[in-house]
């Protein structure tokens, strides 16, 4: 498998932070609930995470998704139905236990997709850090003032953008899945 080339595309112009929408919750569940029936039930569970899953955090305008799936060694399970719903497949060999999708293949995208194995590691620690930001407003504040800086700092700069907030979700994903109990 060989690494997508968009995962290193530079300029994307969804690299903005726009206030809350109260319609993302609702989006989140009307495109989870076409992933449901596009995967059967090799989906195990399906989730709305990242900033647009927490009430009140400023956010890029993109829906961030999870899919748990019972083997994701089984790509033609899921890769050919998620690509007949308009998603984009951007493998990454540095992840084999974790897949991403997006959608619309052009950027500005409106949906991410992140496909895992059930019970692994990848599928706690986006709803741990989803759960741990709802729980703790002044840890969702602190988050949302580093992307609102780094986006000054880098305007439509995906790639550093996504560097300026390694090492803050490095150690956000640390105390979340601490509080989360530390297991799926």
């Amino acid at each position: 498998m060989q690494r997508h080339p968009s995962l290193d595309e530079r300029f994307d112009p969804a690299i903005r932070i726009v206030e809350h929408d109260p319609q993302w919750p609702q989006r989140g569940r009307e495109e989870l609930e076409r992933v449901a029936e596009a995967l059967g039930p090799i989906a195990v569970r399906l989730e709305h995470v990242g900033s647009t899953s927490v009430p009140g955090l400023g956010a890029k305008p993109i829906i961030d998704m999870q899919v748990s799936v019972t083997d994701i060694e089984r790509q033609d399970d899921y890769v050919g139905p998620l690509e007949r719903l308009g998603y984009l497949f951007a493998p990454d060999p540095a992840f084999p236990d974790y897949h991403y999708f997006a959608k619309p293949h052009a950027r500005p995208r409106t949906h991410h997709l992140h496909v895992c194995q059930q019970r692994s590691h990848q599928e706690l620690r986006h709803v741990a850090v989803r759960d741990f930001l709802r729980a703790h407003p002044d840890e969702a504040a602190r988050y949302e003032e580093l992307k609102r800086e780094l986006v000054r700092r880098h305007p439509q700069d995906r790639l550093a953008y996504v560097a300026g907030k390694d090492a803050f979700m490095v150690a956000l994903e640390a105390r979340a899945v601490s509080w989360a109990g530390g297991s799926p």
